[in-house]
């Protein structure tokens, strides 16, 4: 389990101007303190990404754009950071979303090495390597495939299941003519964003109405995942586990029961173990405050299944730089 404190966004009750609830990674790591299936000691550090790693997707002159304040007002939804210093827009703001980052790149490592990895924040899906948007500012998914593909012998393919409310077309964007990355993605076809550009690079595409619930969705899902698997079988999955498809989500217009979330979880997770490929699973959207307890419970589900062992979660060191 990939966490730091950082990863948490409050500064002046800023943060509550945008449904996403910028708190919730701590409130998981409470809720499975609570329920002792993590103590401090279990839980890997997240570091922040530097430039240097960041600059292995992203353009130079994007970052450059964060350093205006308007910019990241305008990726973050939060119209009043137009107004602050860019120091503080960097550290109260883009340095939480770095630290998830650089959780994200070193879960990606430690899948590989131990089978699986959980990184509590990132899910940045909406931004790619020179564009931001939808509370995304730097492409975490990218960054932790382009890093296991330049740095980890023998990780040459990787498939992304997105299984957040709105399309990814962050990640789609970065990899549309690399096929070594197979696209899953599944989303409620009428909202944000709505990139058609983006998706020609999903392999395959599954588009849900408005107020698609349980079964039909828990249908689709099993379905394709299998098939996903089925069609190739890649060394890395990487999973954005959103849980903005929770009935009465503002943002996602889906209506999935907690219940039904923690078993869409456990059908990846079952698909992923049974056929021995690492998966590295992020927490990606979610716009109400119970989510966070049912990431928990998905979590605890996960390994009361047998599908994750806290033992493996111990210690591992991947140096980002």
């Amino acid at each position: 389990i990939v966490y730091s404190p950082d990863y948490n966004i409050t500064f002046m009750g800023l943060e509550k101007l945008h449904p996403f609830d910028a708190g919730k990674w701590g409130k998981v790591i409470n809720f499975l303190k609570e329920e002792k299936l993590i103590g401090d000691d279990l839980i890997v550090q997240a570091r922040e990404a530097t430039d240097e790693d960041l600059l292995v997707v992203h353009t130079r002159r994007y970052l450059n754009k964060l350093k205006w304040s308007f910019v990241v007002a305008t990726i973050t939804e939060i119209p009043p950071v137009l107004f602050l210093p860019n120091f503080l827009v960097q550290r109260k703001v883009l340095k939480p979303l770095r630290t998830q980052t650089g959780g994200t790149i070193m879960a990606g490592k430690l899948a590989v090495d131990r089978g699986w990895a959980i990184n509590v924040g990132g899910g940045f899906h909406h931004c790619s390597s020179d564009k931001g948007g939808g509370f995304c500012a730097y492409a975490d998914i990218t960054l932790a495939i382009k890093f296991l593909f330049e740095r980890v012998p023998g990780v040459s393919k990787a498939t992304i299941i997105d299984l957040d409310a709105h399309q990814g077309n962050g990640h789609e964007r970065d990899f549309m003519n690399d096929h070594r990355v197979y696209i899953m993605d599944v989303y409620n076809r009428y909202i944000y964003p709505g990139d058609g550009f983006a998706k020609r690079a999903i392999k395959r595409k599954v588009e849900l109405e408005w107020g698609t619930e349980d079964t039909e969705y828990l249908q689709k899902v099993h379905t394709h995942v299998e098939g996903a698997l089925n069609e190739l079988k890649p060394d890395i999955i990487v999973y954005n586990a959103g849980t903005d498809i929770l009935d009465g989500d503002p943002l996602g217009g889906l209506a999935i029961s907690p219940q039904g979330i923690v078993k869409r979880d456990e059908v990846v997770f079952k698909a992923a173990r049974s056929r021995g490929i690492p998966i590295l699973m992020v927490t990606s959207g979610g716009y109400q405050k119970r989510t966070a307890r049912i990431i928990a419970d998905s979590i605890l589900n996960l390994h009361n299944l047998g599908l994750i062992d806290n033992q493996w979660t111990i210690s591992a060191v991947f140096c980002l730089s």
